[in-house]
């Protein structure tokens, strides 16, 4: 019922004004991905205590917040991906939140390595459902022109959760245990796993979008097929493209974040207490303002060209390399805080960019599987990879530099911003060429 009066509404207005209830959504949604991102970055912000508690190394902590997570949550992804285009997406990002908070309790009562590599792997698997299903809701609640925004909006949830898990899950480590931070962050997400079926309705797919080209396919309730989209994804060389420039972005991103923390209390003096404030601030501030200045400026530019989906992140990775290495290099504390203001709001534009030309750029029915590719390939990359290789430089390094093989493992994340800077510039040209939308009234070059 609740469907069919949204598609009453998306029929009866033009397809300039959000469906009832937008708002609404975007925020539960974006609470949601709070605690999605919140949870993943506990075992970084936690990870001195951990490594005190259960003895594991630096290489452990990579691999357990980067390769092991990214398998699962990015193998997990595109299956979930295909059930959510032929399923009621608001349930399946329900039963996906009831899954990852509860793996987040069993994280705080694992007594070994070993356990804690399970719980962690399970939460993988709950979130694989969290996020490719909310940005294929967000894009059938807004229209074109406001899907940037809205869908920046939604990418606060990374700083959001980052900033609270710091302030959060540092607070209570140091008042209380580590594992406590764990228990109350999933008993949350339990809670809100049952909120979300009460607030949010199912919007009708391509409710909002302008009739495709093709005929073939002008039902907006269509289903595509798996081998369809995952072929249509792959032929697009600006999907693949931003795929992988998004890919390299994180490798810096997850890498400095996994160990940031680790990083100023090992290597600058800080203690939890400090990080649970002054770094708390710096993520909150910097990366939330970055994501939703992006948004907007997205909403802006791509109106003239489809070019500033590539130009924009391009530009802001270029501007962030001189503060990132003054923040590895700062001699104290208070110093690389101020430097890492740069990155944490330049390092982020390429997000809400990626994803919102992808969910432009493909058919309602494929936002769903199309926003989960756009993550396993992001996330197989970045979050696989970042995390992973500074942890195991920062062990290789601590035989030369026992005292600052952190600072020496986080320089070598350099050249990963030229890399992605270079496909960024690669996408521009081929967004210039003026590929078509498969949607009418899509932006033209």
């Amino acid at each position: 019922m609740a469907a069919v009066d949204l598609a009453a509404r998306a029929g009866a207005e033009p397809a300039s004004k959000p469906l009832p209830g937008a708002w609404v959504a975007l925020a539960m949604l974006t609470f949601i991905y709070v605690l999605n991102f919140l949870d993943r970055q506990l075992l970084a912000i936690l990870a001195k205590p951990i490594q005190d508690s259960l003895g594991v190394s630096d290489t452990q902590l990579g691999l357990i917040g980067g390769l092991y997570f990214a398998l699962f949550y990015c193998l997990i992804s595109i299956p979930v991906g295909w059930l959510a285009d032929r399923s009621n997406r608001v349930k399946v990002l329900s039963l996906a939140c009831a899954i990852w908070s509860a793996a987040t309790v069993a994280c705080g009562m694992a007594s070994t390595y070993p356990q804690l590599v399970v719980a962690r792997m399970s939460v993988g698997v709950g979130e694989a459902g969290g996020v490719p299903p909310s940005y294929a809701i967000i894009s059938d609640y807004f229209p074109r022109g406001q899907r940037g925004t809205a869908l920046g909006l939604f990418n606060l949830g990374p700083p959001i959760g980052a900033a609270m898990g710091i302030a959060f899950g540092a607070s209570i480590a140091a008042a209380y245990s580590w594992r406590l931070a764990f228990i109350l962050v999933g008993a949350i997400g339990i809670v809100a796993a049952l909120v979300l079926l009460v607030l949010v309705r199912e919007p009708v797919r391509g409710g909002l979008d302008a009739p495709r080209a093709d005929a073939a396919s002008t039902s907006a309730s269509a289903k595509a097929g798996f081998g369809e989209t995952m072929k249509m994804f792959v032929s697009r060389p600006e999907l693949v493209l931003a795929a992988l420039g998004s890919g390299v972005t994180q490798i810096v991103t997850y890498g400095l974040g996994n160990f940031t923390t680790l990083f100023l209390m090992r290597e600058k003096g800080m203690v939890l207490e400090e990080v649970a404030l002054w770094y708390a601030l710096v993520v909150g501030i910097g990366m939330s303002a970055g994501i939703f200045v992006s948004g907007r400026m997205i909403d802006r530019f791509t109106r003239r060209s489809r070019k500033a989906y590539a130009l924009l992140p391009a530009a802001t990775l270029a501007l962030a390399v001189p503060f990132y290495i003054a923040f590895v290099w700062a001699p104290s504390w208070p110093m690389a805080l101020l430097f890492l203001l740069g990155p944490t709001f330049l390092n982020y534009f390429y997000l809400s960019s990626a994803v919102t030309l992808v969910q432009e750029e493909v058919r309602p029915e494929q936002r769903v599987m199309s926003g989960a590719l756009l993550l396993l390939v992001m996330n197989l990359i970045g979050l696989g990879l970042g995390p992973t290789f500074v942890g195991a430089a920062s062990d290789w390094f601590r035989a030369s530099h026992p005292d600052n093989s952190l600072q020496m493992a986080l320089y070598t994340l350099v050249p990963f911003y030229f890399v992605a800077i270079g496909l960024f510039l690669w996408l521009a040209r081929v967004l210039g060429r003026g590929t078509p939308s498969p949607i009418v009234g899509g932006a033209s070059a």
